[in-house]
This record gives structure tokens, sequence and C-alpha cells, in this order.
């Protein structure tokens, strides 16, 4: 069997999972069908917005099933009548057993970190917010539990000290395409030498989980340290963003979203969570020196640097940062 006569089936939704699909589409691979989250309203005029992988799929004329629920017989039925002999799964849902054992050559996922480390739905995020100096993309063959099946292929990139989230994002998203379809041919030709997780790590106390983000999050605490400070800026940067809260002289507060710092190490008698600022720069005393905004954005408001917030925001020694 070659490439062309494979058939696979495609799991995924948002921008990370375009660019594997792409490379499997113009590399020539056998997609006969996708399958993607339902659509959504967004807005607020309620519009109907496709997900990314639906997009792509219909421009290249792409069979899409979207179920609500992933046991329900009619998409199992449809799922079946494709009769894959492979199913990839990038950024999707977990799947139900029923859905992901149904192919002879069974179904791998492409997850964004070294597995066993950062198991979970935000791996990108949690890397870069513990000052991980490298992260990377890691092909498995999925399982019951989430993120612990075989390994099957993986590849590193280093992290920069002052890269954000977003930045290591579109990296791995590169390259988790060329891993697809490297794991793809391993496959096709069985050479897929697998191993289990257990190989990688010697006590589960070493492994770092990967939660979902919410809201709460993101909430900055100016009681830590001058460094972690700046790491989980730049892990929550673009989206979802850290934030914390601005209070004016009067009482009144609103939140701000914090995108890029900087690290200012000092040694200072200045309590916790006060402020100094000129036209240019607001720096926030915390642990072991200061974090300097470089930019910010409030509500209603486009982000901007902090040279232009002061601009147009006037804030004197009367306010606070919670």
């Amino acid at each position: 069997m070659d490439k062309k006569s494979l058939r696979i089936v495609y799991m995924g939704t948002p921008d990370f999972a375009v660019e594997p699909l792409k490379k499997l589409v113009e590399g020539g691979y056998n997609v006969v069908g996708c399958i993607t989250m339902p659509d959504k309203e967004a807005g607020r005029g309620h519009h109907i917005q496709y997900s990314p992988v639906k997009e792509y799929a219909l421009s290249q004329n792409i069979p899409l099933l979207q179920p609500v629920r992933l046991k329900d017989e009619q998409f199992l039925a449809d799922l079946k009548a494709w009769n894959a002999d492979l199913q990839i799964v990038v950024a999707f849902r977990m799947l139900p057993e029923v859905v992901w054992n149904m192919p002879r050559l069974g179904t791998f996922n492409l997850h964004a970190s070294l597995l066993p480390q950062y198991r979970g739905a935000a791996p990108i995020n949690w890397a870069v917010i513990n000052g991980e100096k490298e992260t990377g993309v890691t092909t498995f063959f999925l399982t019951h539990e989430i993120d612990t099946g075989k390994i099957i292929l993986q590849r590193r990139i280093p992290i920069g000290d002052n890269e954000c989230v977003g930045d290591i994002h579109d990296k791995l998203m590169v390259l988790g395409a060329d891993l697809v379809t490297e794991t793809v041919d391993l496959i096709l030709n069985d050479k897929a030498d697998a191993q289990e997780q257990k190989c990688f790590y010697t006590n589960e106390s070493e492994l770092k989980p990967a939660p979902k983000i919410f809201k709460e999050t993101c909430k900055i605490d100016w009681n830590q340290d001058v460094h972690y400070l700046h790491n989980f800026v730049r892990g929550l940067s673009p989206y979802p963003a850290a934030w914390c809260e601005l209070t004016d002289p009067q009482g009144t507060t609103i939140s701000v979203k914090i995108f890029e710092t900087e690290i200012i190490e000092a040694n200072h008698n200045q309590p916790i969570g006060s402020f100094k600022f000129d036209k240019k720069f607001i720096d926030i005393a915390v642990q072991n020196g200061y974090i300097r905004i470089r930019s910010l954005q409030i509500p209603g408001k486009k982000r901007l640097s902090t040279e232009e917030f002061l601009r147009g925001y006037k804030i004197s020694d009367l306010y606070k940062f919670n």
C-alpha cells in the first residue's frame, strides 16, 4: 500500500490543526474525510463561524462530519463508511474507544509537548509559564487514558527567554506538520516502533501537568518572583492573556491585560505591587526586582505599548495595581 491508497480520516479544529492537514493534502496523502467541531455563533451579530479545519476542508472538497456527540449512532455509521485505515487527531476532543479503535492501523495524536511531560489541554502555555528551556511535539497512539499512549516520534525546539506562547505555538505548528507526515510514513512502512511512556520517566512525581486554563488562572499575583512573573505573562501572551486590576483614586477598578514585560532585577524596599512610572514605562515592585510592562490593553481599547497607553490614559501615584 502507498500513501495514495492509505485511507486517512483527520480530526481537528483550530489553526494549529490546519498546518498538518495541509501538509498531508499537499503531500498527496489520501485524506478521505475530516471531523471537526460543530459550527458556533460568534460576535454581536451571532454569525455562524466555521472552524479553521472546516474552512480548509471545504476549500479542498474534503468530506466533513461535525458530530455533537462522538458516540452518536449515525456519526459512528458515517465514520465507519469512510473505511479509514488510519485516523489522525490534532487539537480535537477526547475520543471514545469505539472511535479511536475503529481503523485497522489505529489512531495517532499530535501533542504539543515532549510527552510524557505536559499532558493536558494547554501544554505550550504551561511549558513557557514554568520557564522551560525547550519543548517540542510528540506523536503517539491513542489509548484509554488521555495523552498516555505509546510514543512514536518526537522533535524538540528551544524556548527563548523572551519568547511568548504565540511564538512557540507557531513554531510547533510547522514542526508538528512535518512530524505528522513522518509518522504516517513510518506506519505505512510498518516501521513505527512505538515506546511506552513509562520508558521516559522513573517516577510519576517527575511529570508536570498542563491543565486547561481559565480566566482565574490568568490573574497575576504580584507577590511572585520577578522571573516567575515574566514567564507567567509570556506564557499567556497573546491569548488568553495575563491580567490584573487597576484601581483609580475614586475606587473604580478595570481589568488590564498585560502582554509583554521585562525583568528589572534589583534590591528594593518598595511594597509589593507598588509602581513607578515615567512617560515610557511602568515598573511594578515584586520579589527580587521590578516587572516593567511593555504592552497592555484596557477594556474597549486595542493593545498598546506602555508609552502609547501613558499618552492617552493619565495615571498617578494614587492608582493601584491589584
